[in-house]
């Protein structure tokens, strides 16, 4: 493969999941590079991406999710890759379609493809409520920028050089898987969806729980709000 490509992968707390990840991608893509971002885990997920020799950033302090991939963009152009791609380390996302996700993004189609679990509606969904969430949060999006996208609260996302290189100088910290395709939009990238499927978290517990849905709610379409109003194109994004 000509195009470098890297893959991050956020991680907090995923000692039970870690391994497994890696392994699954290492198998499925050993084309592509990989860059944990360990975003000071209070288990022993530094110390088993150590024993394994696995390459991660390991960061002094909690950065939350939008920090630490920040970090891992950051890296990205750094280091001069063509491709970055985010994706959990949880377990949830297949490295069997990692490619599917990329493709769009090295034909030129999108600047940024995001896996959709809702395009074809197979796998797992997540819980009724969270689709009503993020259904809201779709039409939300749709209604700020004029741009539909499904799975707007999706990670599995892949960015090319332009994209990755906005997004290390500029990136959502709080919520920023569906600040990003407003983020995105507006700045004037492209922004598509390639169908996917998903699997329940494997081990550990989400950082989202049930009690906090309707709190998470307001607060990211709060955000989405303000950002509509900061947010410029730019030069190099394509409307």
């Amino acid at each position: 493969m000509d195009k470098k490509i890297l893959v991050l992968i956020p991680c907090y707390n995923e000692e039970e999941n870690i391994v497994a990840t890696v392994e699954h991608l290492q198998s499925t893509c050993p084309q592509v590079d990989f860059l944990v971002i360990n975003d000071c885990s209070t288990d022993h997920s530094a110390d088993i991406l150590r024993a394994h020799h696995y390459p991660f950033l390991d960061l002094p302090v909690n950065l939350g999710i939008g920090g630490g991939v920040q970090c891992g963009y950051q890296y990205a152009v750094h280091n001069g890759y063509d491709v970055t791609v985010q994706m959990d380390g949880d377990g949830q996302h297949d490295p069997a379609y990692l490619m599917e996700v990329v493709q769009p993004v090295l034909d030129g189609t999108y600047d940024m493809c995001i896996g959709s679990r809702f395009i074809k509606k197979e796998g797992f969904q997540t819980s009724f409520m969270r689709r009503v969430g993020i259904r809201f949060l779709s039409w939300l999006i749709h209604l700020l920028c004029g741009k539909r996208v499904l799975d707007v609260t999706s990670g599995f996302r892949a960015c090319n050089a332009r994209m990755t290189a906005y997004f290390a100088r500029h990136y959502a910290i709080d919520y920023p898987e569906p600040e990003a395709i407003l983020a995105a939009s507006l700045a004037g990238f492209s922004v598509g969806e390639a169908p996917v499927i998903m699997k329940e978290r494997q081990g550990g517990v989400s950082s989202i729980h049930s009690f906090k849905s309707a709190y998470y709610m307001i607060k990211v379409s709060l955000a989405l709000i303000i950002d509509r109003f900061s947010i410029h194109k730019v030069k190099g994004g394509k409307a």
